[in-house]
């Protein structure tokens, strides 16, 4: 079994899942066709279902169950994924197909990969009952009934009362840590490690306002509003900001992950960067008038619009310039975007709608306070002494 993306004549694109014979996978093809068509998901998203998919219907073949039979042994296939099967291998291939584990051997895959596998067979599996391809049964092996007491409290009911849900039967426990963040001093390393206008302006669109590589190289110009007042331009946002669109039809492949447009606020740092950006980027006179705010400058073909995966490059290029080791990737500056406004104090619901995600939950990492926020609330605390003589 393996992952595989698919085209379609009308240039659409989703991953489904091929078995040996190279043949699509119909309950897991039907499936991903949904969420991308269907539920106007992104292709990224199919991708990691497809590649979560491949692994679960790869163990169901190396075992001799049928795709249903290995939704009731659910609990069997988390033992496998915990420490067997390495995933270095070819996705769904099964590794050693063998389960070699002792007292304190270290887990093959960790909590969150293994639960975000367990969450596309359950989508899966749920999406094939509605289609009457299963048999409804399976719905009560996967879910059970619970209340909200598990849920973070912006998820709960505000009126005080308890709310029954579906919960997950099959989950692991994930560690409750900090976000993978660059430093403060590791984005002003990586500045000075950048080479050119455009490359600072992409450290600090992702690092001062947060975006996803796909959001980055998919701005046009147009989503772009540095104007005190925008309403000559149709857009009643006041002061310096840029839309996230989604589009689908960009020439690069870069789109938006969330359907959801949203505006983000850019400082005075950003600006700056821009303007310095424009004015190399008249400077170059490129052979095409791009739309597109990030272009290729020093690379054929020269005015096409940035790929994803350039980002990934300079970033390294600069890190290795600037003496970071390992080099910093393009999440750890959207992480240290949405650390640092939480440090700043907004609440959960403002650092979930400038981060585009669709759920509070989410965003639910990012609330964890600076050590040294949390050092400085204990040395704020009066000792008993003090408290005491302020009370005379």
């Amino acid at each position: 079994m393996r992952a595989f993306p698919v085209s379609l004549p009308s240039g659409a694109r989703y991953w489904t899942v091929l078995d040996n014979d190279l043949v699509a996978v119909p309950v897991a093809d039907g499936f991903l066709r949904h969420v991308r068509f269907g539920r106007d998901g992104a292709e990224s998203t199919t991708k990691s279902y497809a590649h979560s998919l491949a692994l679960f219907l790869g163990w169901c073949a190396r075992t001799g169950r049928n795709w249903q039979e290995g939704v009731e042994q659910l609990g069997l296939f988390m033992t496998w994924l915990v420490h067997g099967g390495a995933p270095s291998g070819r996705a769904g291939d099964g590794g050693a197909g063998v389960v070699l584990a002792g007292p304190g051997s270290a887990p093959i895959r960790g909590a969150r990969r293994i639960n975000g596998v367990l969450t596309a067979i359950r989508s899966m599996a749920v999406h094939a009952v509605a289609d009457g391809q299963a048999d409804g049964r399976l719905t009560a092996l996967l879910y059970e009934l619970a209340d909200d007491g598990d849920l973070p409290a912006e998820a709960r009911s505000d009126d005080g009362r308890m709310r029954w849900r579906m919960r997950a039967r099959h989950r692991l426990h994930e560690s409750d840590r900090p976000a993978d963040r660059a430093s403060d001093e590791q984005i002003v390393a990586l500045l000075r490690g950048c080479r050119s206008a455009r490359d600072r302006l992409i450290v600090l669109l992702l690092g001062r306002a947060g975006l996803r590589r796909g959001e980055l190289c998919g701005l046009r110009r147009s989503d772009v509003h540095l104007l005190a007042d925008s309403r000559a331009l149709g857009c009643q946002v006041t002061r310096a900001h840029l839309h996230v669109v989604r589009r689908e039809n960009n020439p690069n492949g870069a789109w938006a992950k969330s359907r959801r447009q949203r505006t983000v606020p850019l400082d005075f740092l950003v600006v700056q960067a821009f303007d310095t950006y424009v004015l190399e980027r008249q400077r170059r006179s490129l052979p095409v008038d791009s739309d597109f705010v990030l272009v290729n400058l020093f690379r054929a073909p020269l005015g096409a619009p940035m790929r994803a995966d350039a980002v990934g490059e300079l970033l390294a290029a600069a890190s290795r310039r600037a003496g970071i080791t390992p080099a910093v990737r393009p999440h750890q500056l959207r992480h240290a975007f949405a650390s640092n406004v939480a440090d700043a104090g907004a609440d959960i619901d403002v650092l979930a709608d400038l981060l585009g995600h669709a759920s509070v939950g989410s965003s639910r990492v990012y609330m964890h306070p600076d050590r040294s926020r949390l050092r400085a609330a204990v040395d704020a605390v009066p000792s008993p002494r003090a408290r005491a003589e302020a009370s005379r």
